[in-house]
């Protein structure tokens, strides 16, 4: 599989549509355990990463550029803990991919390993804290494992993103130990995490866009 920077840009914009449409899930998802503004923030990072795109994005051809542009402005956008984390997650898969063009099987590979990696290091989080970090760090495990043995990023990433889904179900019986939810104790179980959530469907957001990709190459 190859992707272009003009197809991750395609993605990046995919996510902008997909967080309006999910925006007011998340913030329900929010205020059962938040502050209930987390779908109204993803939303605020990801217009003003809409208006790179259209605007000092639309030219650039690295990948890795592309992606630390997408980073710092959803930080600077966004004052709440998820800038830095998301911020840190686009650059540190920027990092893996740097000077590139066009991304192949292991490049991809390494992005998204670098990425969920880079936000459970920035977070200092752990999987059964209820955090995003129990979407990722499945994901990124499943990633590595499946990508070492196959070779193959599409296989691969399918698998991963099936483990994020079930890490992210997870969440819905764990007790909050990350922010302001954990003040709520017991009390937050049964509540399904909006980080978790949102991570997820960045994730899925991806795959379904490469599926695409594919499907319309046979």
């Amino acid at each position: 599989m190859q992707l272009t920077a003009k197809e991750l840009k395609a993605y990046y914009k995919e996510i902008v549509s997909m967080v309006e449409e999910q925006k007011d899930y998340l913030c329900e998802l929010d205020r059962k355990i938040g502050d209930g503004d987390h779908g109204v923030t993803m939303s605020i990072g990801w217009q003003a990463v809409n208006e790179k795109l259209d605007n000092e994005l639309v030219d650039e051809e690295d990948c890795a550029k592309v992606s630390i542009t997408v980073g710092k402005t959803f930080l600077s956008a966004v004052g709440s803990s998820v800038g830095p984390l998301y911020a840190t997650g686009f650059m540190r898969g920027a990092k893996a991919v740097k000077g590139k063009t066009v991304l192949e099987d292991k490049d991809l590979a390494e992005f998204w390993i670098a990425f969920a990696r880079g936000i459970k290091e920035r977070g200092q989080a752990e999987v059964g804290d209820k955090t995003m970090v129990d979407t990722l760090d499945p994901f990124a495990n499943e990633l590595e494992t499946k990508f070492t043995e196959s070779g193959e990023f599409l296989s691969a990433f399918t698998d991963a993103v099936a483990a994020a889904k079930v890490g992210m179900e997870s969440t819905k019986e764990l007790v909050s130990k990350r922010g302001r939810s954990s003040r709520l104790g017991d009390r937050s179980v049964g509540a399904q995490d909006p980080g978790a959530t949102s991570a997820y469907m960045i994730l899925a957001t991806f795959l379904n866009f490469v599926q695409a990709k594919t499907e319309q190459a046979i």
